[in-house]
C-alpha cells in the first residue's frame, strides 16, 4: 500500500466515533412511478418500507441481468446483502461483484479478479464505477454498491434500503419457497430492534474500535455490552430474533457476530467476553452460521485481512493474528429445542454456485 494512499488517519480521528450515513439514496424499484408519487420515507437509519424517495434521489427500474451488486466478503455492510440476495434466490437476476479484502483510502479493489479487473464491469477500483457517474464524489467509496452495468455508473450504497428492496421490489424474481424475511405482523417491533441493533452492536462495535479517548471508548464499551446483554436474554426465549422464523433483523445482527471473535473482540477491544461465552447468543450464531445462505458467505480468512491489515490508524504494525480457531462454529447446538425453523413454510436455497463459493482457506476451521 503506497504511502500517499495510506489508510492511516481514515479512521481514527478523535473523541466520539460518528459514522457517515449519507448515502446515494436512489432506489431499484418495480414501478418508479408509484414510488416517485409516494411520500418521502422518514429519517431512518434501517431503511423504510411503504414510503417513496428521500429529496434528491431518483427511482430506476427493476431489469433482471442490468445491476451488478458490488460486495466484498469482508464487509459486514455488504455482507448482508449477499446474504439476503442468495436467501431470496437472485443469483440470476442481479449479478455478483467481489472485491478483495485489502484495500489503501481509495477503497475496494478487483484484485481477485483476472487481470485485477472486474470481469463485466472492467473496472479495477469501484471508485471507478462512483467517478463515472459522480466524477467529483465527496464522501467514502463504500461498499454495497449497486452498479448499472449499461453505464458502469453506481446506482446506489444506501445498503440498509438495499436489502429491503431486494425482499419488495425484486419480489417477481424470487425463487420459488424464498423466505419472507419482512413479516408484516411484526414489522413494527422488527424495526424497533434492528434500529437497535444497529446503533448499539452494528455501529456500536466500530464505536469502540475507532474511538479517540478513553472516554469515547468507555461510553461505546458500555453501550455495547448493555445491547449484547439485552441480546443474551431475548435469545434465552426464541430461536430467532423475531421468534420461529428468520427474518431481515437476523442477516443484520448475524454479520455482527460471525466477526466478534476474529475480529472485534481484540482488534476493536470489545473483549468483555467472546461470543463463544454468551450462550445464548453464541448457539444462535451457529444455528444461522449452519443455515444455508448465513455461514456459507462467510469469509473468515478476508475478514481478517481486511480489519487487521486495512485499519492502520487500530494496527499500525498490520500483523494479522493467526487465531482463534474458528472450527467450533460447525459445533451442534441446541437451538432447535426452542421450536420454529429457519424458513417456516419456505425451503433452503440451493447450494451455493461454483462462481461465488467461498475458498477453502475462508471457511470455518
Amino acid at each position: 500500500m503506497a504511502d500517499e494512499f495510506s489508510t492511516k488517519g481514515a479512521y481514527v480521528t478523535g473523541g466520539e466515533f460518528s459514522r457517515d450515513t449519507n448515502y446515494i439514496e436512489d432506489r431499484i424499484v418495480a414501478d418508479p412511478d408509484a414510488i416517485r408519487a409516494m411520500p418521502a420515507p422518514p429519517k431512518s437509519k434501517v431503511g423504510s418500507l411503504g414510503a417513496g424517495l428521500t429529496e434528491g434521489a431518483e427511482a430506476w427500474p427493476v431489469e433482471p441481468g442490468r445491476y451488478r451488486l458490488v460486495a466484498a466478503r469482508a464487509c459486514p455492510w455488504a455482507n448482508r446483502t449477499v446474504i439476503v440476495r442468495r436467501l431470496l434466490g437472485l443469483e440470476d437476476a442481479i449479478s455478483l461483484a467481489l472485491p478483495g479484502p485489502v484495500h489503501d483510502v481509495r477503497s475496494w479493489t478487483f484484485d481477485l479478479d483476472e487481470g485485477g479487473r472486474d470481469p463485466v464491469l472492467g473496472t479495477e477500483r469501484v471508485q471507478e464505477n462512483y467517478f463515472k457517474r459522480f466524477p467529483d464524489y465527496p464522501r467514502g467509496i463504500t461498499v454495497p454498491a449497486i452498479v448499472d452495468v449499461p453505464t458502469g455508473g453506481v446506482v446506489t450504497n444506501d445498503y440498509p434500503q438495499i436489502t429491503l428492496d431486494f425482499s419488495t421490489q425484486w419480489r417477481e424474481f424470487h425463487r420459488e419457497g424464498a423466505p419472507d424475511l419482512l413479516r408484516e405482523h411484526q414489522l413494527d417491533e422488527m424495526w424497533d430492534v434492528m434500529t437497535r441493533v444497529f446503533t448499539e452492536v452494528n455501529n456500536g462495535v466500530y464505536r469502540c474500535g475507532f474511538a479517540g479517548s478513553q472516554q469515547a471508548y468507555d461510553d461505546a464499551y458500555d453501550r455495547l455490552w448493555t445491547a449484547m446483554d439485552w441480546l443474551e436474554e431475548r435469545l434465552a426465549s426464541r430461536r430467532f430474533l423475531m421468534g420461529e422464523t428468520i427474518t431481515e433483523a437476523d442477516v443484520r445482527l448475524f454479520t455482527t457476530l460471525a466477526r466478534f471473535d476474529p475480529v472485534y473482540h481484540g482488534h476493536f477491544k470489545c473483549n468483555r467476553q467472546k461470543l463463544t461465552e454468551m450462550p445464548n447468543l453464541w448457539g444462535y450464531a451457529r444455528d444461522l452460521f449452519q443455515t444455508p445462505g448465513f455461514g456459507d458467505t462467510i469469509d473468515f480468512l478476508q475478514i481478517k485481512q481486511h480489519y487487521y491489515i486495512t485499519h492502520e490508524d487500530v494496527n499500525p504494525t498490520r500483523i494479522m493474528p493467526a487465531g482463534p480457531d474458528l472450527a467450533n462454529w460447525l459445533d451442534e447446538h441446541d437451538r432447535a429445542s426452542l421450536g420454529g425453523s429457519p424458513f417456516g413454510d419456505g425451503t433452503p436455497p440451493s447450494p451455493v454456485r461454483e462462481s461465488e463459493r467461498v475458498p477453502a482457506s475462508g471457511l470455518a476451521k
